[in-house]
């Protein structure tokens, strides 16, 4: 990924944006107390180790979380294997010993998601502006300036959080999101949502989706997991039959928005981000949402390319029915 010399993410679009257009409010906060039961413990102890990590420079922190990634691969014997099968699936060129470096790194990787977290949610705006470096934001400019908002297709990264909260340094941004589930985990992600975004959208909220696009809002998305529900088809994904949504064509049919692939990454010197939002998809939707989907799939097969180690290998993503390749031979 080539970078911009200068730190781009102060300049926002220069597109007229509603500063909090009327949309449905999130769901009421959930009083922490209800927290305070010895089930959640371990989950606080965690979340207290994370507020401690991220006083210290980006690098220490990414130090910390490389040691985390490490420990944690040892311990999650069936995320490890999941993350093994899936490498050998969409990169059979790499021989047995480069599968083994990849799963390391990704682990790696992983830790550094946990305390990258606690950036999304405490970091305050003028901290995220030093670490992360846009490029192409006059994409999203000239998007804008159509007057019916942007969709920001994004995909499940390691860094998917970070380039979540990354687009609000740009402006006033919706974000649509599955709920965790822990719920005190949910909690926190839901209150650090309505801190920097004008609102979460929850996966069934196709509606506030929409009307976020019709005020002129980009929307950041992300269908690319497994998905098996309505607008659900088998769609290559690194040559491999995947369950995706297609639904992508649908919305931008309906609203009209231009859609902008959008992708984060953690950069080598572990000194920050980098965020490319991609020129606006030509002749979007087709006529062929399957086509739409593969078009947005190899996108994203190209930034797995080029950072491998960041991508979510340990997902399930080529379960389907009556196929399974993650389930242990009797």
């Amino acid at each position: 990924m080539s970078m911009p010399d200068q730190n781009t993410a102060a300049t926002p679009p220069a597109a007229p944006r509603t500063a909090r257009p009327a949309v449905p409010t999130d769901p009421e906060r959930v009083p922490l107390y209800r927290f305070l039961g010895p089930r959640y413990w371990g989950v606080w102890f965690g979340i207290g180790l994370v507020r401690l990590v991220n006083l210290l420079p980006l690098p220490a922190q990414m130090c910390i979380g490389r040691a985390t990634g490490r420990l944690a691969r040892l311990l999650a014997r069936r995320d490890r294997r999941v993350a093994a099968i899936n490498i050998a699936l969409c990169l059979p060129e790499l021989d047995a010993r480069q599968r083994q470096q990849l799963l390391r790194r990704h682990f790696e990787s992983l830790g550094c998601t946990l305390y990258e977290t606690g950036l999304v949610w405490w970091a305050s705006d003028a901290r995220l502006r030093r670490l992360i470096r846009f490029e192409g934001t006059e994409h999203l400019t000239a998007a804008l300036a159509q007057g019916r908002g942007a969709l920001m297709l994004s995909a499940h990264f390691t860094t998917l959080e970070m380039g979540a909260r990354g687009l609000t340094l740009l402006g006033p941004t919706s974000i649509m999101y599955l709920t965790p589930g822990n719920a005190l985990i949910a909690e926190l992600s839901r209150r650090g949502r309505q801190r920097h975004t004008v609102q979460a959208i929850s996966s069934d909220q196709i509606r506030d989706l929409l009307q976020n696009l019709k005020n002129n809002l980009p929307v950041w998305y992300a269908p690319d997991q497994r998905y098996t529900e309505k607008n659900s088809e088998l769609v290559p994904f690194f040559n491999q039959p995947a369950a995706s949504n297609v639904a992508t064509s649908r919305l931008a049919k309906i609203s009209k928005a231009p859609v902008l692939p959008y992708f984060p990454a953690r950069r080598a010197d572990n000194r920050g981000y980098a965020i490319r939002i991609h020129p606006p998809f030509e002749r979007f939707p087709s006529d062929d949402p399957v086509a739409d989907t593969r078009r947005f799939h190899e996108l994203i097969e190209a930034h797995v390319r080029e950072f491998p180690e960041q991508y979510l290998w340990a997902y399930k993503r080529f379960r389907r029915e009556g196929h399974d390749p993650y389930r242990r031979e009797a």
